[in-house]
């Protein structure tokens, strides 16, 4: 199922922001190149907000705040201790200038 979570001009190149659709909590990181991904918004760490991270573009992850684990937002992957479990990553769909989430049927 597809939802509208916001405008691609929500997110300036280079940062992250996050959006709840239908409950879930999810940080949509903006790549440049009309490249936008997401994650869960929460660290499977420390239960920390990952959209109050920082976004490496060039390595496509996002550093959680909170000690500072990075996760790849493309696999949802940690590529750095803390953290041993992904995150769960979610597709995004752009028309337009609306950022589209799909999120399995639950």
């Amino acid at each position: 199922m597809l939802f509208e979570i916001g405008k691609t001009s929500d997110i300036p190149e280079g940062e992250v922001r996050r959006f709840v659709a239908d409950r879930v909590e999810i940080a949509v990181a903006n790549l440049g190149d009309g490249t936008f991904l997401a994650v869960d918004d929460i660290c499977s760490h420390a239960e920390a907000s990952l959209s109050e991270g920082e976004v490496d573009v060039d390595d496509a992850t996002i550093e959680c705040p909170r000690h500072g684990s990075t996760f790849d937002l493309r696999s949802g992957r940690p590529r750095s201790l803390p953290a041993t479990l992904p995150v769960p990553t979610f597709p995004v769909k752009v028309e337009g200038d609306a950022i589209l989430i799909e999120l399995q049927d639950r």
